[in-house]
């Protein structure tokens, strides 16, 4: 610390010589600044001695009457400028009781007696064999208690610990600082030592030792908790039994910050063990939070899986994510305020650096803008079957930074959400109706009366299945083909997911089998049938003479003249069905 400061002074040494030799060239262009440096308003309750009293008595006496914020009001008053701005806060509280119980046990302070401009710029309340309590100016204006008054307060507080108190709180003793009043107490031989005195060592270990079972008991009876909520929520199994484990961590960290500031700790060794359990109490902080993060998760994923929306199951995931990403930007924040860093420059220099961090995160924004185009475009949910590029596949979770996809196979493939921003999404789980198209093929020597019992009888099942759509189907006779008279079977299912539409065409197939059975309908083989026909001599004979006599304009007519009788049997000659429409 004392190498800090005289670094301190020597910059500000260097300053001085830096405008010493700047103001002769100054007044050499004939400019005459009235102040070398500039001072700033100084607020009214530190202008001079008397309102620096009276707003510390004020302060203090509020304090005494239950108003604990106004220690920092108080504080306000002490030059803590040779303190680290790590424990300045923690000091100052401690310092502003040690200067309240010396101002009781002393005089009575009359501030109308209190100069309010002294001329060697200090004004000495008392002096005491331990050192002097006096309100310095300093160089800004300010009127402080000064900093060799804050150091000989604890000796000039122990010697004055016998004598009651004349002004100020009712009950004093209570706002004596709690290792005062404990060192008062103790053998001399407990304020010896090396590097601290041994009762400082005791009170460390007695505040470890405290904080180690808090852990333990806290992280025990937790668990125990989480063992019951298995037994008694479904909803909780997938949640380990040490999830809240970190809770016991930050209990024991806030003990031990609690306690090191009960024992008065020199400087140097305040600054390094508050550091760290500063850094612990931030870091077991970020991790329970997280850890209740997972919990909420857990318990809203249960509730999301019973109902029929699958929006939810993508946006649960994502919203503990965004807490998460929320958590650790407020524990660096709270970290970086706990250590004194000027939170407020850091995120100045962030945006500064921004459009760097942009261009070389570019990968990862484009990531980031994918994410946002699922959640608010909705382009797919958790366990739709999706075909992206050449992967195809059931989506199985989705995150910020990528999506991943179980392929059927049962392969997972990873996909940057950023190719989602630019590639094609074709989400087969987002069909309405899921489709059939195939011909059954029926022999040649099928009748016609067959086959249109066939296919009505086809159409009837569509009609009785119920998971078939019922306004769109087609069944007919469609072509032939080299081996068969093939039909064509044009069906729809509406079914929620793939193993539905696998068993409805399984039960659809095997009642096209039966009917086919009960019609006496046989399908046919992709076979070819190689004929031979021996005709007899008189059929030999006959046949040249009866081609010979039908001329080509007869056998226009008889063919004509056929047609006209199948058309008139089966529909009606002049006769126009109307077109198929359904219900």
């Amino acid at each position: 610390m004392k190498i800090v400061m005289n670094m301190h002074r020597i910059l500000f040494s260097s300053m001085v010589l830096v405008l010493l030799f700047c103001v002769p060239a100054i007044y050499a262009e004939d400019v005459v600044p009235s102040e070398v440096i500039l001072i700033q308003d100084v607020p009214e309750a530190i202008s001079n001695p008397r309102e620096t009293m009276r707003t510390f008595i004020t302060a203090m006496q509020a304090v005494h009457n239950g108003d604990d914020e106004q220690i920092k009001e108080a504080a306000e008053t002490l030059d803590l400028s040779g303190i680290s701005e790590l424990i300045r806060e923690t000091r100052g509280d401690e310092l502003a009781y040690t200067l309240s119980s010396i101002l009781e046990r002393s005089k009575k302070v009359v501030l109308n007696s209190i100069s309010t401009n002294p001329k060697n710029g200090r004004f000495i309340f008392g002096h005491y064999s331990q050192g002097k309590v006096e309100i310095v100016k300093q160089d800004d204006n300010r009127w402080l208690f000064s900093q060799a008054t804050l150091e000989a307060l604890p000796a000039i507080l122990e010697g004055l610990l016998t004598k009651p108190a004349k002004q100020g709180a009712k009950d004093p003793q209570r706002s004596l600082p709690f290792h005062i009043k404990l060192r008062a107490q103790l053998p001399e031989a407990l304020k010896n030592g090396f590097l601290l005195e041994y009762w400082q060592w005791i009170g460390l270990f007695i505040v470890a030792l405290i904080g180690s079972i808090a852990d333990k008991f806290l992280a025990f009876f937790l668990a125990r908790n989480v063992d019951k909520w298995h037994k008694r929520y479904p909803k909780y199994h997938s949640l380990d039994r040490t999830i809240l484990r970190p809770l016991g961590l930050m209990a024991m960290a806030l003990i031990w910050w609690a306690g090191l500031g009960l024992l008065g700790l020199p400087d140097t060794a305040l600054i390094i063990l508050l550091v760290a359990v500063k850094l612990l109490v931030s870091l077991s902080a970020v991790w329970s939070a997280f850890r209740l993060v997972d919990v909420m998760q857990a318990l809203l994923m249960a509730k999301a899986r019973h109902t029929d929306n699958k929006f939810d199951d993508l946006l649960i995931p994502m919203v503990s994510k965004s807490f998460k990403v929320f958590i650790i930007i407020i524990g660096i924040i709270f970290s970086a305020d706990n250590l004194n860093v000027d939170v407020t420059s850091l995120l100045a220099g962030l945006g500064i650096g921004g459009l760097a961090f942009a261009l070389a995160a570019r990968d990862l924004l484009g990531n980031f803008f994918g994410s946002l185009t699922i959640l608010l475009d909705r382009p797919f949910q958790i366990g739709d079957w999706v075909v992206i590029g050449d992967v195809e596949g059931s989506v199985e979770h989705v995150g910020f930074r990528s999506t991943r996809i179980r392929t059927f196979y049962n392969s997972l493939i990873t996909l940057p959400n950023a190719i989602l921003t630019t590639n094609k999404v074709d989400n087969m789980g987002a069909r309405r109706y899921r489709r059939m198209k195939t011909m059954l093929g029926l022999t040649y020597d099928t009748a016609p009366e067959k086959i249109d019992a066939f296919c009505e009888g086809i159409r009837a099942l569509i009609q009785l299945h119920p998971y078939m759509r019922k306004d769109y189907y087609q069944v007919y006779f469609n072509q032939y083909n080299s081996a068969s008279l093939d039909i064509l079977v044009y069906v729809f299912w509406e079914t929620p997911d793939w193993n539905t539409e696998l068993r409805e065409r399984h039960r659809f197939l095997l009642d096209i089998l039966r009917l086919a059975k009960q019609l006496d309908v046989e399908f046919a083989y992709p076979t070819q049938t190689l004929y031979l026909k021996q005709e007899s001599e008189s059929s030999s004979q006959s046949m040249p003479s009866f081609q010979a006599a039908m001329s080509e304009k007869d056998a226009f007519s008889m063919g004509k003249k056929q047609a006209e009788a199948i058309v008139d049997g089966t529909l009606g000659l002049g006769v126009k069905p109307d077109p198929v429409r359904f219900p």
